[in-house]
């Protein structure tokens, strides 16, 4: 048989079974598994801290001491806290609901969180009367009198676009003092050696 011939032999055997595996007969072609990617992880149970939060809303018990730390650790990240509404509106339920048992020991720091939170959310009124509450509680937490300078800056700043110079000075006095108390407290602490201007212009532009 020449080339020729072999090589029109070998074309019609393969065509008939391509044809026959077309039609159902002959081998069977398997088909290989799609990758599927594992599910994902929500973006807002990134942390174990974000776990524990939601846990704590669904019924977990958790003390009011246990509901202040976790909310002092997930403060202490601003940036990632503050970007998630969700996560926020999470902490601000569960930081009043460990308000209600009246915990004497957890209540300033939970009180702070929470001025901490409406600070942020420009509820300036409301986080000022739980800062102040906060700091009548315990006067020795730096962290209160940082954030008490923080607003009366931002108030100062308000005034001062209002026409209002004398009261935009006397609010400016009274953020240089909580500022000063905040640093006197946690000399070492570098966040309370901020510029509060400079802190103030970082919100803006967030």
């Amino acid at each position: 048989m020449t080339d020729g011939a072999k090589f029109r032999v070998w074309w019609v055997v393969a065509l008939f079974a391509a044809t026959a595996a077309g039609c159902g007969g002959g081998v069977a072609v398997v088909e290989q598994p799609q990758y599927a990617p594992p599910p994902q992880e929500s973006s807002s149970l990134k942390t174990p801290d974000q776990a524990l939060l939601k846990d704590a809303l669904q019924g977990q018990s958790i003390s009011p001491v246990e509901a202040a730390n976790l909310s002092d650790r997930m403060l202490a990240d601003e940036i990632a806290t503050f970007q998630d509404d969700k996560n926020m509106a999470r902490l601000e339920i569960l930081l009043y609901k460990a308000l209600k048992t009246q915990d004497k020991q957890a209540r300033p720091r939970l009180l702070r969180n929470l001025g901490i939170i409406h600070y942020h959310q420009k509820q300036y009124k409301r986080a000022r009367q739980e800062l102040q509450q906060a700091n009548e509680l315990n006067p020795k937490d730096a962290r209160t009198h940082f954030y008490l300078a923080r607003l009366f800056a931002h108030q100062s700043n308000i005034y001062l676009a209002q026409g209002k110079k004398q009261i935009s000075q006397q609010q400016a006095k009274r953020a240089d003092i909580e500022m000063q108390h905040a640093r006197k407290l946690e000399p070492s602490n570098p966040l309370y050696r901020q510029n509060l201007a400079e802190t103030l212009q970082q919100e803006r532009g967030k």
